[in-house]
């Protein structure tokens, strides 16, 4: 066992290939590595699984969290309120800061690691003292903006191996090596939910929301929904509404339970209000600037002037205007591959 806590690394390993390969690659480059797979529903039973099964091929110890409480709290619950909320939430960009680094960090800790390493496809940086994000040499598969809302602590003690790989390379080796994953398919999108019908799942454990009104571009009520999780800010198929010509849900309503359509053209926004953003790039930005925005996950980059305001909120005003940009969602800010920072959709903005 090195006595060097920074030779010694603890990955987040799911049992996929993206986080084998990850371990894989650590060992390599001579790091004592440790896996840490977590339990946070039944539906990560077959994770476990298949972490063990990495764990042995590549010999090296598993550690097993179960914090299924935890991960309710911090990820479910927020998530089925934002829904009801009328919002459309990215459950991933919420459970990287409170629940899967936080625990990788506090069990690296305990096990006198250094380093933390996930199998995440992008890069890290330190730069004037602070930690800083920067995308995936291949940009197809740039997961930056998952993991913006990073604390500098998570941040210090990260690695991310897989930052200038293509996912193929990344197949190749866990194929080379003999990796039981190596032709595993994809992680699913939401990792808590069995066949990613969410809506069914939030109404079986929450409980159903009620029907209303879906309000015409006339302001009139012109059909029933079925409650407003089950909808999403920019949706146009799968409404059950007929009217004659393409429409669009604009906003949702939690109060009056009401959901407003428009006519098709009209779903662009000029800007956007941010909440509770965060800044990886500085503690916080003083003036306005300028920057590409990524409105959501794989969402091409939109130039736009970002102006910080009081509270920990920012005005986002696009260059051109944006399709949809749905409240609840996250938009990130980069300076080229460099990621900035971002917050969560408030709501849009008309110039």
């Amino acid at each position: 066992m090195s006595t060097d806590p920074s030779r010694r690394v603890l990955v987040a390993l799911s049992g996929g290939v993206d986080s084998s390969v990850c371990a894989l690659l650590l060992q390599r480059a001579g790091y004592e590595v440790s896996g840490l797979v977590l339990k946070l529903s039944p539906c990560h039973a077959s994770a476990v699984e298949a972490a063990e099964l990495a764990a042995d091929a590549l010999g090296i110890p598993l550690y097993v969290a179960e914090e299924e409480e935890l991960f309710t709290q911090n990820v479910i619950l927020p998530f089925d309120r934002e829904y009801r909320r009328g919002r459309t939430p990215n459950p991933c960009v919420i459970c990287n800061p409170t629940t899967k680094f936080a625990i990788l960090s506090q069990k690296a800790r305990e096990l006198g690691c250094g380093k933390t390493a996930t199998g995440h496809y992008a890069g890290l940086f330190q730069a004037d003292g602070r930690y800083r994000i920067r995308k995936a040499g291949c940009l197809a598969r740039d997961q930056s903006y998952m993991l913006y809302r990073l604390t500098q602590e998570q941040l210090s003690t990260l690695i991310l191996p897989l930052e200038a790989l293509p996912k193929d390379d990344v197949r190749a080796i866990a194929r080379e090596a003999g990796l039981p994953c190596a032709a595993s398919p994809d992680s699913q999108e939401i990792c808590f939910v069995p066949d990613n019908d969410y809506p069914a799942y939030l109404e079986h454990r929450f409980g159903p929301m009620e029907e209303g009104d879906f309000i015409s571009p006339e302001g009139e009520p012109c059909g029933r929904h079925k409650g407003l999780l089950h909808y999403t800010v920019g949706q146009r198929k799968g409404l059950g509404i007929a009217l004659g010509r393409p429409v669009f849900i604009q906003s949702m309503d939690a109060e009056t339970n009401r959901i407003y359509l428009a006519d098709s053209g009209r779903e662009y926004a000029g800007g956007i209000l941010l909440e509770n953003c965060l800044w990886p790039a500085f503690s916080a930005p003083e003036r306005p600037f300028r920057c590409g925005v990524r409105i959501r996950s794989m969402a091409k980059e939109a130039p736009a002037l970002v102006t910080p305001l009081e509270g920990g909120a920012a005005r986002v005003d696009f260059d051109a205007p944006q399709r949809a940009p749905a409240p609840g969602q996250s938009a990130v800010c980069y300076d080229g591959e460099f990621l900035l920072g971002g917050g969560f959709i408030a709501k849009q903005l008309t110039k």
